[in-house]
């Protein structure tokens, strides 16, 4: 594994450059473009934080409370705690 990884890595610079190429590339469709651009993003500045369901969590901040919710499953429609 270590070995594929090494080799893998040997190949980031001409990586970046063909991501960059397409990127750039008039005959390359904009979904490739817009893919290309997106790669180069993710490995210079990292993956973009997602936000939750609820959308009012902040990133890396805990949940304060976490419940378990048991289903009779021959009456799915109740709820007991």
């Amino acid at each position: 594994m270590a070995d594929i990884r090494s080799l893998a890595r040997s190949q980031t610079k001409t990586a970046i450059n063909v991501l960059v190429k397409i990127m750039h590339s008039k005959d390359a469709t904009p979904a490739a473009r817009v893919s290309a651009a997106n790669a180069i993003l993710d490995r210079g500045w990292g993956k973009a934080a997602q936000p939750s369901e609820r959308g009012n969590e902040v990133p890396g901040e805990s949940p304060q409370r976490i419940e378990r919710l048991i289903v009779n499953p021959e009456n799915p429609d109740s709820e007991s705690i």
